[in-house]
């Protein structure tokens, strides 16, 4: 039976573990290395790790990197940043990992969904939407290269694209949201949800348990995907890996609308 998963997402930047306030600042935080080991011990559902360098600097997957990540990984893996072909696809998936996420080169090339989901199958493939709120009305456009690229595409419609491509699974990352630990952007959720029937993810903004409670209990079977709740602690965010306790995780799995 299909449930909630509750997935840390782990920025990877010069091969450290970092975490950005709304795609900028990117604080150092640790090993990536050692943060798959405590995740392990902390039996999380699935883990998101993404290299924030490597589209912005039109460089290839670090693939030692990820093969070692995937060595170490107990759990479900999805890996993204500068996958451009389903040839890096395919020797990612060889190494290991479960899923491979797709952002800026489906943007601007939506078939690349449809040939990478032949190659490794379309339960493989993920796409990331980072989307941004305009500061006036209430239009979302996607954005891509951490941000610093507007594409002007609609997120609802273009996640309907990627429906028809067969894409795997969306993720829908707000930028506005990224690190400031307030809540999830409910409004694009409900917007692409009502659009698409395949799985989506939600990034950016949880900052407390309950932040993900809400989210599942509005939209039953959905992935709650954060990163400064899983990796800092108090109100004056010490750095520490950390997961839900075994009853919140139990709650959140048997949660529906």
């Amino acid at each position: 039976m299909l449930r909630s998963r509750v997935i840390p997402c782990l920025l990877i930047r010069n091969k450290g573990l970092v975490k950005t306030v709304k795609f900028k600042e990117g604080k150092y935080v640790g090993d990536p290395l050692n943060a798959v080991k405590i995740f392990n011990e902390k039996e999380v559902d699935e883990l998101i790790v993404l290299d924030i360098d490597a589209t912005r600097a039109s460089g290839e997957p670090d693939f030692h990197m990820i093969e070692k990540m995937a060595s170490e990984c107990r759990m479900p893996f999805c890996y993204g940043g500068g996958v451009t072909t389903k040839e890096q696809a395919r020797k990612i998936i060889s190494l290991g990992v479960e899923k491979v996420a797709l952002s800026a080169s489906i943007v601007h090339n939506p078939e690349l969904v449809r040939e990478i989901a032949r190659e490794i199958g379309g339960q493989s493939v993920v796409a990331i939407l980072d989307v941004k709120k305009k500061l006036i009305g209430s239009k979302y456009e996607i954005w891509t290269h951490n941000a610093t690229k507007n594409t002007g595409k609609c997120p609802v419609q273009f996640a309907r694209v990627l429906e028809r491509m067969g894409v795997g699974e969306i993720v829908v990352n707000s930028i506005n949201n990224d690190g400031v630990m307030k809540g999830y952007d409910l409004n694009i959720v409900r917007r692409i949800r009502e659009t698409i029937k395949v799985p989506m993810t939600v990034l950016g903004g949880a900052g407390s348990v309950d932040h993900i409670k809400e989210l599942v209990h509005t939209y039953d079977v959905i992935g709650a995907a954060a990163g400064s709740l899983f990796v800092f602690k108090g109100s004056y965010k010490a750095v520490l890996i950390n997961y839900l306790s075994e009853n919140d995780a139990s709650l959140i799995h048997r949660l529906k609308a």
